[in-house]
């Protein structure tokens, strides 16, 4: 794929060759959240001020360019300070003076303004789900939507979720969609039942999920869903069981939408 980036000089032309090539479902549609030729890099200011510079560095970081990268979740020991939020560098950038803003792709803003349901993903919450989260307009336009916002919660704790619990899950994402602790002109104040509706919570999950304070933050639909254990990453969500439980939310609210428009009249 990066291969494709460099002859195509386009991340939407990689994307699209290298979904045909997988032979990803041709109802799937794939997007970049940035679409530039320009390098960038992500960094990262923990609670204590350090600024970590690269995603594997802050998620699974080695001791030499030579070390191969373990991604096992139990392999790497946890931050020195938690996560305070994470932002975009120039590729040369070492600190907070070389943060860039680059600006989202039009598609995706275009396509979270119709879908019936925006889902966060299972993962690394800092290095995988939030850059998606921090860029001007992300946060406007969920916020806005009154679909399903549903959070897939993860079953095991990482390097950089050491210590949290759902509600941390939550709060990380309202700081990240609301820019709380980047450039105060960009900043929204939106609460958090405006980005999460919805939790989903794989069955006998190691991180705490914490009711009485998502009642606080505004989330009361919590569906617990059944798990498998691997022995890499630990508890992750039955397949099946997922889709099933995705599929009834999203049948749930189409009906309640029907029955809005039915009484209406």
């Amino acid at each position: 794929m990066a291969g494709a980036r460099i002859f195509f000089r386009s991340l939407d032309a990689a994307i699209f060759l290298f979904s045909r090539v997988s032979d990803i479902p041709p109802e799937s549609l794939v997007l970049p959240v940035i679409s530039t030729n320009d390098r960038l890099t992500l960094g990262c200011e923990l609670w204590d001020g350090t600024i970590i510079r690269g995603q594997n560095e802050i998620s699974h970081p080695t001791r030499g360019t030579t070390e191969l990268i373990n991604k096992d979740s139990f392999s790497t020991p946890a931050l020195p300070s938690k996560i305070k939020r994470v932002f975009y560098m120039s590729s040369e950038g070492k600190n907070l003076l070389h943060e860039v803003f680059p600006s989202p792709n039009a598609t995706v803003l275009e396509q979270l303004n119709n879908v019936d349901c925006i889902v966060y993903a299972m993962g690394s919450l800092f290095t995988s789900i939030c850059p998606s989260l921090v860029l001007l307009g992300i946060g406007e336009i969920i916020s806005s939507r009154s679909c399903l916002k549903v959070l897939l919660l993860n079953g095991t704790p990482d390097r950089e979720t050491h210590g949290f619990s759902a509600s941390c899950f939550v709060t990380a994402i309202t700081d990240a969609l609301n820019r709380t602790y980047g450039d105060p002109c960009n900043r929204l104040q939106n609460p958090p039942s405006q980005y999460i509706n919805t939790i989903l919570v794989p069955r006998n999950s190691s991180i705490p999920v914490d009711i009485d304070r998502l009642t606080a933050q505004g989330i009361f639909d919590v569906i617990v869903v059944d798990s498998l254990r691997d022995p890499k990453v630990g508890i992750i969500y039955d397949p099946k069981s997922l889709i099933r439980a995705l599929a009834d939310l999203i049948d749930r609210y189409i009906k309640s939408r029907v029955k809005g428009v039915i009484d209406a009249r």
